[in-house]
């Protein structure tokens, strides 16, 4: 298969994910582990569950080289059976539950797993799979008892860590393979952010996106405390993190501005908290300004893909005057921008942003033409993973994102960046969320509309789209504005336009 090449480093000191976890669950054997809705497991308990799961699997024949699927919502179980398939040598493939059934089966059919486990929530969903077995999560405590102990299978940097889906919101769903040598990079940075036996942190996300497992995977891996929600809820998240003294979370922006919004937030006791992390959309400067004010601890905003490469890091605190941006290149990594045709381009140009970095994904599964329309080449033969994001580095070096290449608006042959329409109408006080899309036009091909969701009733769309093109450029004017109750969002907070432009687009093909 086409494989992409991570570069190097002496940064990158290997960790084994297995032998780690082993370690640390006998150092501390009181002290919790994993809280959810149902279960509050010392390390004792989390650990010996865990370890049996990876007998039990051993015992089956399940090793170094397969694959065990997971459909399932976050709890104590699932983060236990995640770390036994791991330990037991195995590769994890959790399976987005916000998928259709149909990219489901096709998601399950390409990973080649040997087992399915699930949840009673999905199990009706995981029947229909094809699975050859099927395991409920909810008894998994008598499913492991009585199964040997072993010691973590010694794994190699190029075996399978996990495969993780993209939901299957823009086409057909692509398998991201990322090996050991790529986890163990991310659990060598990530405690950079206090994410180590010290942390309580709150996960809110799913365990399907990788979003959710750069945070949680160093945590286990060094002995601290996870919270974990099967399902956000911004009163259940305030909840917990004052019962349990959260420090850490990685959230999605969506999540901040639901939280930041909640009426009795300045009531809960938040002064456990140290490190808010936020990656999957860039966070809006006057929402980052608001959740550095009144809640306490930093706030790091991340800027990178499941796919690896790239990282670029916003110290929101550190750089008041950056936080428009998304701050810049992390260690270990590298950026440079191209044009359509592949060339770099200068310092300061508008382009396409390529990274690359310790952690690369080793490419997509079964797919060899995507992996390599994902791969740019530099120069001196290095492998670049191509963003598909538009942005430009300033000349402090901090990155400027603009829009995924795809969503980029081209009218009467200007190009049209919906990230800067957008950046003007969240600045509007009657507007409490926004997107700009691309609509047919007879007169220019494409033009902007904008999407509001307004912070309350009565609000006159015609008066903001006004009041937003006086302050916008001549090529870059709204043809409209149209009010929406919300906007569709994917389990990760990312706002599927590509669902928004749909209805509009069909019409043309009638």
């Amino acid at each position: 298969m086409t494989r992409l090449h991570a570069p190097e480093g002496p940064q990158y000191e290997a960790i084994d994910f297995g032998h780690a976890f082993y370690e640390v669950k006998e150092r501390d054997p009181a002290k919790l582990a994993v809280i959810d809705e149902a279960h509050e497991w010392t390390w004792a308990q989390f650990g010996d569950l865990a370890t049996r799961i990876a007998g039990r699997l051993n015992r089956m024949g399940v090793g170094r080289g397969d694959r065990i699927a997971v459909l399932a919502e976050n709890s104590a179980p699932y983060l236990a059976l995640y770390a036994g398939i791991l330990c037991a040598g195995a590769c994890v493939v959790p399976l987005p539950f916000s998928a259709q059934p149909e990219t489901l089966k096709i998601m399950f059919a390409d990973c080649g797993a040997t087992v399915l486990f699930t949840s009673d929530r999905y199990a009706d969903v995981a029947e229909t799979l094809g699975a050859g077995e099927v395991i409920r999560l909810e008894g998994i405590d008598a499913w492991a008892e009585g199964a040997p102990l072993p010691e973590p299978v010694r794994v190699k940097p190029d075996d399978f860590f996990d495969l993780i889906y993209s939901s299957g919101t823009t086409g057909t769903p692509k398998g991201i393979i990322h090996d050991h040598r790529f986890r163990s990079r991310q659990l060598v940075r990530m405690p950079r952010f206090g994410l180590d036996e010290n942390a309580v942190s709150i996960l809110s996300t799913p365990l399907y996106s990788n979003t959710t497992l750069v945070s949680a995977l160093p945590v286990i891996a060094r002995g601290g405390t996870l919270v974990s929600m099967a399902k956000f809820d911004v009163e259940q998240f305030l909840n917990l993190s004052q019962k349990h003294h959260v420090t850490h979370g990685m959230l999605v922006p969506v999540q901040y501005m639901r939280i930041m919004k909640h009426p009795d937030f300045d009531k809960y006791d938040l002064t456990s908290w140290r490190v808010k992390l936020s990656t999957s959309a860039p966070l809006p400067g006057p929402l980052i300004a608001d959740v550095l004010e009144r809640w306490p601890g930093d706030l790091f905003e991340v800027y990178g893909m499941t796919e690896g490469g790239l990282t670029t890091v916003l110290d929101a605190r550190a750089n008041p005057t950056k936080l428009d941006t998304v701050g810049k290149v992390a260690e270990g990594c590298e950026a440079r921008i191209i044009d359509e045709d592949g060339h770099e381009l200068p310092a300061g140009s508008y382009g396409e942003i390529v990274g690359r970095g310790g952690p690369m994904m080793q490419g997509y599964l079964n797919a060899d033409e995507k992996t390599q329309e994902s791969r740019w080449v530099s120069p001196e033969g290095w492998d670049f993973i191509r963003t598909g994001d538009m942005g430009r580095f300033d000349e402090d070096g901090f990155l400027h994102l603009l829009d995924r290449r795809k969503d980029m608006i081209i009218s009467g042959g200007f190009n049209i960046y919906a990230a800067d329409l957008e950046k003007v109408l969240r600045a509007h006080p009657d507007v409490a969320d926004v997107a700009v899309i691309a609509i047919p036009s007879e007169d220019w091909g494409e033009t902007p509309l904008g999407l509001v969701v307004p912070q309350t009733a009565g609000v006159d769309a015609d008066a903001i789209r006004t009041w937003a093109n006086a302050q916008l450029g001549k090529t870059q004017r709204l043809s409209a504005i149209e009010l929406r109750d919300d906007l569709p969002r994917s389990e990760i907070g990312k706002i599927l336009k590509k669902e928004l432009r749909a209805p509009y687009w069909e019409k043309t093909k009638a």
